[in-house]
C-alpha cells in the first residue's frame, strides 16, 4: 500500500526532480536525461519495468548521459549529478536519513497493479520533499502517479506533464492534467529545458498553462 499522507518537510532547500513513466517511458526518460548537466539535482525515477531489465537500462543510460545513472539501492544518499531508477521488483521512495535525502526501497504490494509504482514515489515526494520537488509525469498507460502528483502540487512542488502529441500513450499525463496536478504541459523535446529553468530560477510561476 502507499504510505500514509503525512507531510514532514526536512529543513533544507535542496531541489529534487521526481519522474514517473510507463509505456514508452524508456525512450522518453533517455530523451529527458540526455540534456541534464553534471550538476543537475538528484533525479528519482519510477518506470514500470520488469526486474531483469532495470539494471541494464540504468547502465545503458549511464553510458549515454552526462549525469550518472544508477539502479537505486536502499538508503543510497542522493547526490547532484545522479539519477536513480527504481529496481523492477521494488517501490522507490524519497527518504530522509541522518540529515540527508536517500533512496528507500520496499517490496510492498503493487499499487495500481505496479511495483514500482509512480504513486508511491510521488506520495513520498509530497511527504518529504514538498516545495523542494519538481514532478514530471511522462508517457504511460493508465493513471499511476496522477493522484499523488496532486498531493505533490498541494505540498508545494511544481509539476510538468508530457503533452499528448509527444506521448506514446497519453494515459498517465492525461489523468494528471485532468486532476489539475500539472502546472505546465510540455512536449518531450522541451521537458529537460523547462525543468532545468525551473531549477535555476527557484521561482515557481503562479500561472498554470494546464488550467
Amino acid at each position: 500500500m502507499i504510505l500514509p499522507r503525512r507531510q514532514i518537510i526536512p529543513p533544507r532547500n535542496e531541489p529534487l526532480i521526481i519522474v514517473g513513466a510507463s509505456t514508452g517511458g524508456t525512450e522518453a526518460i533517455k530523451e529527458f536525461l540526455l540534456p541534464m548537466p553534471p550538476d543537475a539535482p538528484p533525479i528519482l525515477i519510477a518506470q514500470h519495468m520488469p526486474q531483469m531489465f532495470t539494471r541494464s537500462f540504468a547502465e545503458r543510460l549511464d553510458g549515454l548521459c552526462r549525469i550518472s545513472v544508477r539502479e537505486a539501492e536502499h538508503h543510497q544518499v542522493l547526490r547532484p549529478g545522479f539519477a536513480y531508477i527504481a529496481p523492477g521488483h521494488s517501490h522507490l521512495l524519497l527518504g530522509w536519513l541522518n540529515g540527508k535525502y536517500v533512496c528507500e526501497l520496499n517490496q510492498g504490494v503493487p499499487v495500481n497493479r505496479h511495483r514500482p509504482s509512480v504513486d508511491v514515489l510521488f506520495r513520498s515526494a509530497a511527504n518529504l520533499g514538498g516545495k523542494n520537488c519538481i514532478g514530471v509525469i511522462l508517457t504511460g498507460m493508465g493513471k499511476d502517479g496522477a493522484a499523488c502528483m496532486v498531493e505533490m502540487r498541494q505540498a508545494g512542488a511544481y509539476n510538468f506533464a508530457q503533452d499528448e502529441a509527444s506521448c506514446v500513450v497519453f494515459g498517465m499525463p492525461k489523468e494528471a492534467i485532468a486532476l489539475g496536478a500539472a502546472h505546465e504541459v510540455v512536449a518531450l523535446k522541451d521537458m529537460a529545458a523547462k525543468v532545468l529553468s525551473c531549477v535555476a530560477t527557484r521561482n515557481r510561476p503562479q500561472t498554470s498553462s494546464a488550467g
